[in-house]
């Protein structure tokens, strides 16, 4: 923790004490003053404008939620504005930096302490190649070019409604929200009671039918909008030779959250970085039409980086180099296969966070194919180990 935050300590600070004045003025005049707004949407736009305004980080915004949902909401509404504005101060005042460790504004300025690792133990160095050489081979397709249930000898599936580790609301399937038509994969998620869950949708996966070490991952795709949908394009270890998730890794190609329209992410979860304890890499691409129109959605999985691309533009690039001087497999697990996986969840922490629109179903996903690429001087390097 801060030192600062002991009581009392901040008295000496005098850009603390300007900076609490500022923020004073800005309670009485946008917030005491506005007694009368009681919507809690309303009150939380106005919360995240102030952690936004005054750069309060993830990890600072993660100890006032906890207050925020400890206490009660219409208890700690007030007590939650002066807390980041007192929280801000403290940043300013040179708190935001500790010796060794260190959280920035963004999730992406995230950093993992460095531990000295054994030669053996480090990854993602090493490897020597003209990356603009490269060449790749088609090795891994489904065109969809036949009608009826996704093609057995590449796709199976994901069945329940356990929630899936982000409490989401649908029960999937394997014989009915997946299904092929006019040279389209579609993937279907409808409002419809099965096994206790009030929705149904697919999760398709390739495990033990296409699985993978490199290579470039391609799937154009037209996503489903409406608050509530969270369709994905991922991938996953076949293996978890480094353990359970998520220490043996994460890669999205793709994720859309309804409520965000046209607004599109990729990330890698590893045990170093992973969204539940807010520093997962990540990078987000507005796509205009992403619901209109077909886009490739596609990586480019190296030994040491991986690179992810919409219709060819490249827009987020996780290197683990870059973090970590000699990462291991907490920050590079992505040295053993993967598999893919297309889904719509409904719901969940993220899909659902501002609710579900029951009135929007059934969406769809649509996939005009997907394709999987080697390529032969990566694979010769790696033979060389």
């Amino acid at each position: 923790m801060c030192p600062l935050l002991h009581r009392g300590s901040i008295v000496n600070r005098k850009d603390s004490w300007k900076r609490g004045r500022l923020g004073e003025d800005i309670l009485k005049g946008k917030i005491i003053k506005d007694k009368m707004i009681k919507d809690k949407m309303i009150k939380d736009k106005m919360i995240k404008a102030m952690i936004s305004k005054y750069e309060i980080s993830d990890v600072e915004v993660t100890h006032l939620e906890d207050i925020h949902n400890r206490v009660g909401y219409k208890r700690s509404f007030y007590s939650l504005v002066i807390a980041i504005v007192l929280m801000s101060s403290l940043l300013m005042s040179g708190c935001q930096k500790e010796e060794g460790y260190r959280t920035g504004g963004k999730v992406s300025q995230a950093y993992v302490q460095e531990v000295t690792a054994a030669p053996e133990d480090v990854k993602a160095k090493g490897y020597e190649y003209d990356y603009d050489s490269l060449t790749y081979d088609l090795v891994w397709s489904d065109e969809f070019d036949y009608e009826g249930l996704p093609d057995d000898s590449k796709w199976g599936y994901d069945v329940g409604g356990s929630g899936w580790g982000n409490n989401e609301l649908q029960y999937y399937t394997d014989d009915s929200n997946a299904y092929v038509k006019d040279g389209i994969l579609v993937i279907e998620a409808r409002k419809e009671e099965k096994e206790g869950k009030a929705y149904t949708s697919a999760r398709m996966i390739t495990k033990n039918k296409g699985d993978w070490l490199y290579g470039k991952i391609e799937v154009k795709a037209k996503l489903p909008d409406g608050r509530g949908t969270w369709p994905a394009i991922w991938m996953l270890p076949t293996d978890w030779e480094y353990g359970g998730w998520p220490a043996s890794g994460e890669i999205d190609i793709m994720e859309h959250v309804g409520y965000n329209q046209d607004t599109v992410h990729a990330s890698i979860h590893t045990e170093s970085y992973y969204h539940k304890i807010r520093t997962h890499k990540t990078g987000t691409k507005l796509v205009k039409g992403a619901s209109e129109d077909f886009h490739v959605y596609s990586i480019e999985w190296l030994p040491d980086k991986i690179i992810a691309f919409i219709d060819g533009e490249e827009y987020f690039t996780f290197e683990p180099t870059k973090y970590k001087a000699n990462p291991t497999y907490k920050e590079w697990p992505f040295d053993k296969r993967f598999h893919l996986l297309l889904n719509i969840a409904v719901g969940g922490d993220w899909g659902g966070a501002m609710g579900v629109d029951e009135s929007i179903f059934p969406k769809q996903m649509l996939v005009d194919y997907v394709r999987v690429y080697q390529s032969k001087e990566i694979t010769d390097l790696i033979n060389k180990e």
